[in-house]
């Protein structure tokens, strides 16, 4: 038995030697058939299936609203902002000392006055005394005068008659004791003068017609010489200081000088409280230098009855802030074109009204308001359409449909119809 079981051991040994070798050669091949299979694969996949060709869609017209452009002229307008400020305004002080005995109402806070009006009296006793105390000596000073005259003259007369040849001199006849009394009759004669000024000064008058802006004092107070009374200020006109930039000086020419004609100007409240009244004022002067912060030119324009006491107009009130606009200088032949319409970089969307088409346009402006800008293109021709949509992609030769805000009823309806068709003729 033992020899049988030797004699199979190469037998088998070489089974297993077979086996081990075809494993192997699998472990190689088997990557590279699935290299093979995958290779198979995407040729079979890659091959495109033909599709039936379709037949090429028809573009789109865009929407769009238009508004017609006109070549015309165009009235620049500047438009700057000011305060509206007195052109005289004074503090009123007294002149001289005492207490104060009455304040008319026309000195209360915000009273008008007229030129010439009593506004505050002064206790004027003291200055009545001191008046009648000068007439008196006046009348003394008047009276040793003539009788110094009337001993001049008897000294004359007795020279003459003593019969002397040559003439009396000065001492003689009197002189020096005839020009001290009329220096006495002149000193007492001031004395009354400044008596009867101070007396005047007691009643403190209006300097011109005027408003008050605060008063300072009140009945019995006592004041001297020097003593603010209150502040007041003119109301024949008013003034306000409207600043003026470089860049607009040259739509303008301001007045330098008396002689040169004042420039209208249009003021309205600029707080919006009153944005119907229209106040007009007339540039009469500038200040001559730029600002040294804003490189800007400040002009002065005057509003003649601020407080409309003649006009009827609602009042400027002083420190009141107002929005002024200055007609400058006539552009010819130009086009206004809607802010609306303006796209990045100054471009803008013309349409053909032939062919319905759009195309784009720059445009340089050579003038900015606040709703539109001003072109000079000789290029745009007058009655060119121009598109108002927002178009967000927009090739130039694109089609166009004209689009409209139509109402229900009436003849709005009619017309806006009547419009497009002429629009697309």
């Amino acid at each position: 038995m033992n020899t049988i079981k030797t004699d199979l051991n190469p037998i088998q040994e070489k089974k297993q030697a077979m086996l081990g070798l075809t494993r192997r050669a699998l472990r190689a091949l088997l990557p590279i058939l699935v290299v093979l299979a995958g290779w198979k694969g995407y040729s079979i996949l890659s091959v495109e299936l033909e599709q039936a060709k379709r037949p090429p869609g028809k573009p789109r017209a865009l929407r769009t609203k238009v508004e017609e452009l006109r070549v015309e002229d165009y009235r620049t307008i500047i438009n700057t902002q000011g305060v509206i400020r007195p052109h005289n305004e004074v503090s009123l002080t007294a002149q001289v000392n005492g207490q104060v005995i009455d304040i008319d109402d026309a000195f209360e806070d915000g009273a008008f006055f007229t030129k010439g009006d009593v506004l505050v009296e002064i206790d004027p006793s003291v200055y009545l005394a001191t008046l009648k105390g000068a007439q008196a000596q006046l009348l003394q000073a008047k009276a040793a005068h003539a009788q110094e005259k009337a001993r001049a003259e008897q000294a004359k007369v007795n020279w003459n008659s003593l019969g002397y040849d040559e003439e009396p001199n000065e001492l003689v006849l009197r002189l020096p004791q005839l020009r001290e009394a009329e220096a006495r009759v002149d000193s007492a004669a001031a004395q009354v003068e400044r008596a009867q000024r101070d007396l005047d000064l007691t009643k403190i008058r209006a300097p011109f017609n005027g408003r008050v802006r605060q008063r300072a004092i009140g009945v019995s107070q006592a004041i001297g010489a020097g003593t603010p009374l209150g502040t007041i200020f003119a109301i024949d006109f008013a003034e306000v200081r409207l600043p003026i930039s470089a860049k607009d000086m040259v739509y303008l020419t301001l007045p330098e000088s008396p002689e040169d004609p004042p420039v209208e100007v249009e003021l309205r409240d600029a707080l919006g409280a009153d944005l119907d009244t229209v106040w007009k004022a007339k540039i009469v002067r500038t200040e001559g230098t730029l600002d040294v912060d804003s490189l800007e030119l400040f002009a002065i324009a005057r509003i003649d009855d601020p407080f409309g006491r003649q006009t009827g107009l609602p009042p400027l009130r002083i420190g009141q802030p107002v929005a002024g606009a200055i007609p400058g200088e006539m552009l010819q032949d130009v086009i206004q074109i809607p802010r609306e319409a303006i796209r990045d970089l100054n471009q803008v969307h013309l349409i053909d009204k032939e062919e319905l088409t759009i195309s784009s346009h720059a445009v340089i402006p050579v003038w900015k308001a606040e709703d539109h800008i001003v072109v000079k293109d000789p290029t745009i021709a007058d009655g060119t359409l121009i598109s108002m949509s927002r178009l967000h992609y927009a090739p130039n030769g694109a089609k166009v449909e004209i689009i409209e805000d139509l109402v229900d009823t009436g003849d709005d309806a009619e017309a806006a119809s009547d419009k497009i068709s002429a629009s697309t003729k």
